[in-house]
C-alpha cells in the first residue's frame, strides 16, 4: 500500500501523524490477514508498535504486511512501513508493528483459519517467535485489569 503524505494526513510539525499511520498499519495488516484465510477478520491487537523517524509532507509511504503466524482462530501479522524522499529517492524505515487478527464467520462467530506455509528457515523462526509473544500478549490482557482500573474503566465494566 503506498500514500503519500497530504497536509491533511500532517500534524502541526508538518510530518505525519501518528494516527493516520497506525489507520494504514491497520488496513494493510487486515488486507494480508483476509486474503490468507479468505474470511472477514476483525482487529483484535496491535503489539509492539515503533514510530522510528519522522515522515514529511509530501514524502511517500509503503505499507507491508504479511503474515506471520497462525493459530486456531487468529493471525499475527508483522507489518513495516518505509519512507522515501521523492526529491533524493532516499528510503528509510519509518514504523513497524505486529498485528492480531481474529478471522469471522457471516455469523459474527470465530472461525479457524488455515496454517500458514512455511517455506524458509527465517518463516520457520518468525512463527516460532509469534507463538511466544501470544503467550505474552494473552498474559498481558489478563494482567491488564489493574491498569485499566487506574486510568478509570467504569466499575461495570471491570
Amino acid at each position: 500500500m503506498t500514500q503519500i503524505i497530504l497536509p491533511s494526513d500532517a500534524n502541526a510539525l508538518h510530518t505525519a501523524f501518528g494516527g493516520r499511520v497506525m489507520s494504514w498499519i491497520d488496513i494493510a495488516a487486515a488486507v494480508a490477514a483476509e486474503r490468507h484465510c479468505r474470511q472477514n477478520v476483525v482487529t483484535a491487537s496491535m503489539d509492539d508498535l515503533h514510530f522510528v523517524s519522522a515522515v514529511k509532507v509530501g514524502w511517500i509511504v509503503t505499507v507491508r504486511a504479511r503474515v506471520i503466524a497462525t493459530f486456531h482462530t487468529s493471525m499475527e501479522v508483522g507489518v513495516t512501513v518505509t519512507a522515501e524522499d521523492p526529491l533524493t529517492g532516499e528510503q528509510h524505515l519509518t514504523t513497524s508493528a505486529l498485528m492480531t487478527f481474529v478471522a469471522l464467520g457471516p455469523d459474527g462467530r470465530k472461525r479457524r483459519v488455515p496454517p500458514l506455509k512455511l517455506e524458509t528457515p527465517a518463516e520457520q523462526r518468525a512463527a516460532e517467535e509469534a507463538v511466544r509473544r501470544r503467550e505474552e500478549r494473552i498474559a498481558r490482557k489478563d494482567a491488564g485489569r489493574t491498569w485499566q482500573s487506574v486510568v478509570g474503566l467504569p466499575r461495570s465494566l471491570r
